[in-house]
C-alpha cells in the first residue's frame, strides 16, 4: 500500500476516526476515566465531531482521550500519514523531513514523533520471552571522536558511549535495554526478563555470557578476537546487525539520539525489525538472499493503535515532553 491507496482507504477524517474507534472500543465504546460502557454521543451545534458523555461520570471523551494523540490539534488523517511513514521507513524519518512531508512545523513533527513511538512501545509483547536460538551482543552507540595528531582513541567500551544490551530471536523478535556496564550483575536480570530458559544463548567471548548461559538449555560462542565470526550455524550476527542498523540510523536520520529520549528510539527499531515479513520467491521458496518487507499497512496500523490508553504525552515546561509514567500521574 502506498500513499495513494492509503487516502482511499480513509478518504476523510470520519473514516479515520471510525478506524481507530474500531479498533480502541472493539468490545465496545469505553469510558477512558471509569471504564463504564455506558455513554452517549453530544452532536450538538459547539460539540466536535466524536465527542462523547459518560452516562456514569458523566465524563467527556473522545477515541484520542488519554491516548498519546491526546488534545490532538493535527487532524487524524495526519496521524494515520505519519505513522505509515514512519513504520515503513527503513531506519527511521527525521522531525525535520517529517514535518516537511506532512507540513507541519518541525517542533510538531518532534513531538508527533516521539507520540508514535509511544504507541510503537504500547505494543511491545514483553509478555512473550524470546526462544529458540537466541544472540546476545551489546552495542556502544556513538560516532568516532575528532581526529588528534598522535592520539589513540578508545573503542567500545572504553569509551564513555552509551551501552545498548540487544536480545535478538533468530529468524522473530529483538528486545533491547540501556546498561552501564557489560558484567555479570548488570546482564543477567534483564536477559532472564527477556530469554525463556529453554533457549539456546549464541554470544561472543563476553565472561558474563559464558556465566549465564549456564542457566540456559544450552550457550555457544564465537571468538572475535581471533576473527572468528561464524562456526557453521555458531553467530551472533542478528544481533550485531539490528546494532549497526541503530548505527546507520544515527548517522543517516537522526544524526544525534538524546540519552534521555533514546529509549524511545529503541522501541521504534524493535517495532520495525519483530513486524516485518520474509520475502518469498513466487514458487513459494526462501531465496539464497534473505529479504524483509514490512506487514500491511493496515495491519502495523491495527497494532499500533491496540492498547494504548492510559498512555499520555505532554509537553514540558522547557519545550520537551514529559515521560509516560510522569505524565499518568
Amino acid at each position: 500500500m502506498n500513499i495513494r491507496k492509503l487516502r482511499e482507504r480513509f478518504p476523510n477524517e470520519a473514516a479515520c476516526r471510525k478506524f481507530i474507534e474500531s479498533i480502541i472500543w472493539h468490545n465496545g465504546r469505553t469510558c477512558p476515566s471509569c471504564h463504564r460502557n455506558k455513554s452517549w454521543p453530544l452532536k450538538g451545534k459547539t460539540s466536535r465531531p466524536g465527542l462523547y458523555e459518560c452516562g456514569k461520570c458523566k465524563c467527556q471523551f473522545t477515541v484520542t482521550t488519554r491516548t498519546p494523540m491526546h488534545s490532538t490539534k493535527l487532524p487524524l488523517w495526519l496521524w494515520i500519514q505519519a505513522m505509515y511513514l514512519i513504520s515503513y521507513s527503513s531506519k527511521g524519518i527525521s522531525s525535520i523531513v517529517l514535518g516537511r512531508l506532512i507540513g507541519i512545523s518541525q517542533k510538531s513533527a518532534w513531538k508527533l514523533g516521539h507520540a508514535i513511538r509511544a504507541l510503537m512501545m504500547a505494543e511491545s509483547p514483553m509478555s512473550t520471552l524470546l526462544d529458540g536460538i537466541v544472540e546476545l551482543d551489546e552495542k556502544y552507540l556513538g560516532g568516532k571522536p575528532r581526529y588528534q595528531e598522535g592520539v589513540t582513541h578508545k573503542r567500545g567500551k572504553g569509551t564513555d558511549k552509551q551501552a545498548i544490551l540487544i536480545a535478538a530471536e533468530r529468524g522473530g523478535q529483538v528486545r533491547t535495554e540501556l546498561i552501564s556496564s557489560d558484567k555479570r550483575d548488570e546482564l543477567e536480570p534483564i536477559i532472564e526478563r527477556f530469554v525463556d530458559k529453554k533457549s539456546h544463548l549464541m554470544t561472543d567471548k563476553n565472561r558474563a555470557y559464558h556465566k549465564i548461559g549456564e542457566n540456559y538449555f544450552d550457550h555457544s560462542s564465537v571468538n572475535h578476537s581471533i576473527k572468528e565470526y561464524v562456526r557453521g550455524d555458531v553467530y551472533n550476527n542478528t544481533a550485531e546487525s539490528f546494532g549497526s542498523m541503530l548505527e546507520r540510523a544515527r548517522i543517516g536520520v537522526f544524526h544525534k539520539m538524546s540519552d534521555h529520549h533514546l529509549h524511545r528510539y529503541l522501541h521504534e527499531a524493535e517495532f520495525r525489525w519483530t513486524h516485518r515479513v520474509e520475502v518469498k520467491n513466487k514458487s513459494g521458496t526462501k531465496p539464497r538472499k534473505r529479504r524483509w518487507n514490512p506487514r500491511p499497512a493496515i495491519e502495523m496500523l491495527t497494532i499500533m493503535f491496540k492498547g494504548i490508553v492510559g498512555l499520555q504525552l505532554r509537553r514540558s515546561k522547557n519545550g520537551g515532553i514529559l515521560d509516560l509514567k510522569l505524565a499518568e500521574t
